[in-house]
């Protein structure tokens, strides 16, 4: 039987095909280590290099799912990734096309959390200078978090039995969810336009670390920082 000449492009096209028609390769998770990590600015793609002790393999990770990261993946960082294996027929090569990515041995909301604590902390956010004083007997107190939690009412109970003559002023917050960091940070803004408060409380009723993650959001660190009233 003749054996067909064959151009590079029918040769890679082909590869590609048993690729793609594998089941196996259509979902994978692999565990391994981040190397040459790069992001295009231009398109947004991201191109790494996993490892492990003996080989390693290029990746990919397009714009629309590198956008979903909750951390900053680098260099030497464990990860573990899901994605399909197929082939980049222009060079010849086959690749990983990432489509999540998880650090290892953390959470990636853990991960996010102490990478934004150490670029805030290079930055000064929480130098001991930061600190306001908070007033021994304050005459207004400003409570953002939910009307409808049980912190509100134990606050109440508290600033009643210590402090009678001190007024609560609740600025009504979600604390937990996707709209909850945006509404608590507006929570500090308010009082601190109006002026009408000598300290402020955020707060919930403890959670779990997903739970409590509005809490570490960045825009709401950043109105905390700029506050000028002192905030519990």
């Amino acid at each position: 039987m003749a054996i067909p000449n064959l151009t590079v492009t029918q040769l890679n096209t082909y590869i590609k095909s048993v690729f793609d028609s594998d089941p196996r390769l259509q979902y994978v998770l692999v565990n391994g280590e981040i190397s040459d990590y790069k992001v295009y600015t231009s398109s947004g793609h991201v191109y790494f290099t996993l490892k492990d002790n003996q080989t390693t393999v290029k990746c990919v990770m397009f714009s629309s799912s590198a956008s979903r990261l909750r951390f900053k993946p680098k260099d030497g960082m464990s990860v573990v990734v899901m994605g399909r294996v197929s082939v980049y027929e222009q060079r010849g090569m086959y690749q990983l096309y990432v489509e999540s990515m998880q650090a290892v041995g953390v959470g990636t909301l853990s991960a996010a959390y102490e990478q934004l604590k150490n670029r805030l902390a290079a930055k000064g956010v929480f130098d001991e200078s930061r600190k306001r004083p908070v007033p021994l007997l304050p005459r207004r107190i400003g409570v953002v978090t939910s009307p409808t939690g049980a912190v509100i009412q134990d606050i109440k109970n508290v600033v009643s039995r210590r402090c009678p003559l001190t007024e609560i002023v609740l600025y009504p917050s979600a604390v937990q969810g996707a709209e909850a960091a945006a509404q608590l940070a507006d929570g500090v803004r308010y009082f601190n336009k109006e002026k009408n408060v000598d300290v402020i409380i955020i707060g919930r009723g403890g959670g779990s670390f997903e739970e409590l993650n509005a809490f570490n959001d960045e825009s709401l660190i950043w109105a905390i920082y700029d506050s000028s009233i002192p905030i519990i």
